[in-house]
């Protein structure tokens, strides 16, 4: 497994170039990136221009180990209106048609949602129309993804939606391709279950992974914390993950960065996970 950090955990408005600098410094192999509505990795960005991103990263010593999104936030592919769905399915090709040009392998997709708690007024749609409409959505997208050779990953995140993961397991298994799998964020499961029962249920289907911690005794989002903070039992997630086979990337996701001194949490996570996943360095007696 290969150790990388996602760039929502550098401050806002903290450049890709600036991101992947401080990434290497950290001992970081990859970084993963994420599409805006506009900026410097936005939906008008070209493809001449991802090649120069790409090459940023590159001359960093770094790979691009990723391309999340927070815009399914605001477009879902299983909304009530037909325009926002539509939106929706176009991100996912951007996102598809950037990844193959930045050398990513795999997209983060959030399928849709029944509801958000932490997004004020956030539509509520029936459980069952969502799945259906993730399922249609999706299966669509799978031929996008095989024509551009990079595999969707699906996320388990707070979206009141594929809550288990043998409703997971059973999600991909309906879509059927090759090209769609499991983006598991291990943080994200805590609150309702355990993550090393996920990476086991889902085996290969796990295409790429995130890590964070979670305390369930804060809850909410205050419950995300520093990795090895929480309650994630990270021997038990490595100890599952070597035992289905995966030897991708595990990316860090550290929401919110430190208010002071925000470099920081970039060296103090890649330390925490050199001990996870059983790396070097010194060990306190």
């Amino acid at each position: 497994m290969r150790k990388g950090i996602n760039i929502w955990s550098f401050p806002e408005g903290t450049t890709i170039a600036e991101s992947a600098r401080l990434a290497k410094a950290a001992d970081f192999e990859g970084i993963e990136l994420a599409l805006n509505e506009e900026g410097e990795l936005g939906l008008q960005t070209t493809e001449k221009e991802a090649v120069q991103i790409r090459r940023q990263v590159e001359d960093a010593g770094l790979e691009i180990c990723g391309l999340a999104t927070g815009l399914y936030w605001s477009y879902s592919m299983t909304s009530e209106q037909k325009a926002v769905r539509s939106k929706a399915s176009d991100i996912c090709k951007k996102q598809l048609e950037l990844a193959a040009t930045l050398g990513v392998d795999a997209i983060l997709v959030i399928p849709g949602a029944v509801g958000v708690d932490f997004i004020p007024g956030s539509e509520v749609v029936p459980y069952d129309k969502v799945y259906d409409r993730a399922l249609e959505a999706i299966g669509k997208l799978a031929g996008e993804a095989e024509k551009a050779d990079v595999s969707i990953g699906i996320e388990n995140v707070w979206n009141k939606f594929l809550l288990s993961p043998l409703e997971m397991r059973g999600f991909l298994d309906a879509v059927g391709s090759p090209y769609v799998g499991a983006y598991l964020d291990v943080g994200n499961v805590v609150y309702a279950g355990y993550p090393e029962h996920w990476v086991r249920i889902l085996g290969p289907r796990i295409k790429k992974v995130h890590f964070k911690d979670y305390r369930r005794e804060a809850g909410g989002l205050h419950g995300f914390v520093d990795l090895l903070a929480g309650n994630v039992d990270y021997p038990s997630v490595v100890t599952a993950l070597r035992e289905v086979g995966y030897t991708n990337y595990v990316t860090a996701e550290m929401i919110p960065h430190y208010e002071h001194h925000s470099e920081q949490i970039i060296f103090n996570t890649s330390a925490a996970m050199d001990a996870i996943l059983g790396r070097g360095g010194a060990v306190p007696c």
